[in-house]
């Protein structure tokens, strides 16, 4: 197992696709495809679920991606260590998260960031959106750590998008809708569904059911993600969620499946904000370049307007 077979195999579970992940690598598609088998011979497992449209995760495949991410993110901070002196690097960091966004990304980026810079005291404000873009405008936080594509107030402040993030429809195993690869939202119509009434989620997914002329079968609210999987998986209903809160290793992984939702819905995306024109601290800095290696390099982009 070397660095190049994980990069193209973390590409591919990226993209869902191995001809998408060999045009953004800029490599034939037959060296991922090489990449892949070395990486099920080596392992024993089969990784991917081959279809139609492109390449699936399997549950070992799950399991190996997080592994080979914090690989990866270990050979970042390596050379960020030797490159940068971070024992030279002293002061404070304010960061602000959401309360999904902490749940997913932030325990590993903070110890990730403690690791290599730990002479730097680091100061988390968990809140909503709109309270956190308050602090980011203000001074009172280096950078927030949320959900980008819900900012209000893009003249205050810049942003830039770490994760790409589409809505999937989670069902328990066994469901009958589960004959079908790709979902619309008029079969769920009759369906008794769960919702996540975390960063604004609630009212997200009800905007895109009105413009569709539905109205969603609410049966129970929670602002626990595990709730919503052990619901789902108790055959309680059905939710709607970012495909980053999708766990098949968890607990209640293996009574639970992901569907994908053919309505255009936008993506949820995660990034970071810092308010604009004020230059960012030598920390902050930091924090930004180690949240960005942590991100797939095709999903970075400005958002429009910044």
């Amino acid at each position: 197992m070397n660095l190049r077979q994980i990069r193209y195999f973390i590409a591919a579970a990226e993209t869902e696709s191995v001809s998408r992940a060999a045009q953004e690598l800029g490599i034939s598609q037959s060296a991922i495809t090489s990449a892949i088998q070395a990486l099920e011979y080596e392992t024993g497992a089969s990784l991917f679920v081959r279809h139609a449209k492109g390449v699936r995760l399997t549950h070992e495949g799950h399991q190996l991606v997080l592994h080979a991410r914090r690989i990866m993110a270990a050979v970042a901070d390596a050379r960020r260590a030797v490159s940068v002196r971070p024992e030279a690097t002293t002061g404070d960091l304010n960061v602000g998260v959401t309360h999904m966004v902490s749940g997913y990304y932030l325990a590993d980026l903070l110890a990730r960031f403690r690791r290599v810079f730990p002479q730097v005291d680091v100061r988390v404000v968990e809140d909503e959106r709109t309270y956190l873009e308050h602090l980011l405008v203000n001074g009172e936080l280096d950078v927030g750590l949320l959900l980008v594509s819900n900012l209000q107030d893009r003249q205050a402040l810049e942003s830039e998008v770490l994760i790409r993030s589409p809505w999937r429809i989670w069902l328990p195993a066994g469901h009958a809708l589960l004959s079908q690869n790709v979902l619309t939202l008029a079969d769920l119509a009759a369906e008794p569904l769960i919702m996540l009434s975390v960063d604004e989620l609630i009212e997200t997914t009800t905007a895109y059911w009105r413009e569709e002329g539905l109205s969603p079968n609410i049966v129970l609210k929670t602002a626990s993600v595990e709730a919503v999987r052990s619901l789902v998986g108790m055959g309680v209903g059905l939710a709607t969620l970012p495909d980053m809160a999708y766990r098949p290793w968890s607990l209640e992984g293996d009574r639970l499946e992901a569907r994908e939702l053919a309505n255009p819905i936008p993506t949820v995306d995660v990034g970071l904000a810092w308010r604009r024109g004020a230059p960012l601290r030598p920390t902050a800095s930091q924090f930004l370049d180690m949240c960005r290696e942590y991100s797939p390099p095709n999903t970075r982009r400005r958002l429009p307007g910044n």
